[in-house]
């Protein structure tokens, strides 16, 4: 009979075994649910990250479009610049023959007031000039603006780099309490 006894095994109580399996299947739920949401989680990541490549890729290419441009404009921005250097230069010694011939020919009446049209017009072509001087000053005052515009999407796109390291580093951070758990319950 002492054999018997050790044979049989005690009795659990049928609700205590049903409480613990259904405690196991609601732990195994939790996990499975917390490794969805963790790739889930880790798929939205790697997209943003895709996403954040391709957004810096087609800025790096407008940024390299913008520079070539921005040294060809420079360039004609400097050789117009060299141009109306020459042009005034020329003017003004236009502009000292031009009285040496008035002084020349205020003898004759007809050819005075020719000198004095010409006058008029070389007085147009000087304002001319200043207006070219205006459009080149803001030329450059356009291309200053261009690559300060360039210089803020260069900080932009660093500044959204730090963001997305640091969300990689909360999301290893809210992963934890997961991986542990899965530590304690390891799943088969």
């Amino acid at each position: 009979m002492a054999e018997e006894r050790q044979k049989t095994p005690p009795q659990v109580d049928p609700k205590l075994l049903r409480a613990a399996r259904s405690f196991e299947a609601i732990l195994f739920s939790q996990i499975e649910i917390q490794e969805k949401l963790g790739n889930d989680l880790k798929n939205a990541i790697r997209f943003g990250m895709v996403i954040l490549g391709i957004i810096a890729i087609s800025i790096l290419v407008l940024l390299l479009t913008l520079s070539s441009q921005i040294n060809r404009i420079s360039a004609v921005v400097a050789d117009m610049n060299r141009n109306v250097q020459t042009v005034t230069s020329q003017m003004d010694r236009v502009s000292n023959s031009m009285d040496s011939m008035v002084r020349r020919v205020a003898l004759l009446e007809a050819m005075d007031t020719q000198t004095a049209s010409m006058k008029r017009e070389m007085m147009r072509i000087d304002e001319d000039i200043a207006a070219m001087r205006g459009t080149i000053g803001t030329m450059g005052t356009h291309v200053t603006e261009v690559r300060q515009s360039v210089e803020n999407m260069a900080t932009t796109i660093s500044r959204m780099d730090d963001e997305v390291q640091m969300m990689a580093a909360d999301m290893q951070y809210m992963a934890k309490p997961a991986r542990t758990i899965k530590k304690m319950f390891p799943v088969p």
